[in-house]
């Protein structure tokens, strides 16, 4: 019996595009605060799985819940596959989500001739106290726009422009974001997870 699942992550915009892809189950979503969990875990993995896993199990063996944690990230093909890990961290650990973007188009505005393909990356662990932890992946191509276009989403989205919808990841409906993210295409995995989890007496 699956009556709870805990969302493992402090990210506002991370917080809300899960609760909006999970909320038609029928288990009550808690975030970080409302299950009391404090701790905030180091992510000191070399790849977004190992940093995914690394959250999930710490808030699984803090509160008991089954828990959905994930760590993504943006490759961009010229600066050879960077900001990636350190994507939330990329203009320091007290900057912005502009102050980030702003330094990504800079270094590619020294690159004029270099193909701004990029690549939002995103691995969800799924781990439950009954069951072998599993990790799910999600990617979604587009590449980098020359400035900054929309006011939805969060981070990278709005310097995100995918070719198949003719605009940034900022300017897509949220209910369409939800369908075709990164996190969405890992999040449609991770319900195959918890299916099971719940359909296991």
């Amino acid at each position: 019996m699956l009556d709870k699942l805990l969302i493992a992550t402090r990210n506002p915009g991370k917080i809300r595009e899960l609760q909006a892809i999970f909320g038609h189950l029928p288990v009550r979503l808690l975030t970080l605060t409302e299950a009391g969990f404090a701790e905030d875990t180091p992510e000191t993995g070399d790849t977004y799985a190992a940093n995914a896993l690394l959250k999930a199990t710490a808030a699984c063996r803090g509160t008991g819940l089954p828990t959905l944690a994930d760590d993504s990230g943006l490759e961009v093909d010229a600066l050879r596959g960077r900001p990636g890990l350190l994507s939330a961290r990329y203009a320091g650990p007290a900057a912005t989500d502009a102050d980030r973007r702003a330094k990504l188009l800079a270094e590619l505005a020294q690159m004029p001739d270099s193909p701004r393909t990029a690549r939002f990356r995103c691995a969800m662990a799924c781990v439950h106290p009954g069951f072998p932890e599993r990790i799910v992946e999600g990617v979604c191509e587009g590449r980098i726009a020359p400035a900054p276009v929309g006011a939805g989403g969060f981070g990278y989205d709005p310097v995100f422009f995918m070719p198949e919808f003719g605009c940034t990841m900022a300017e897509l409906d949220e209910a369409i974001k939800n369908r075709v993210s990164h996190r969405a295409r890992a999040a449609q995995k991770a319900l195959a997870v918890i299916t099971e989890w719940q359909q296991t007496p």
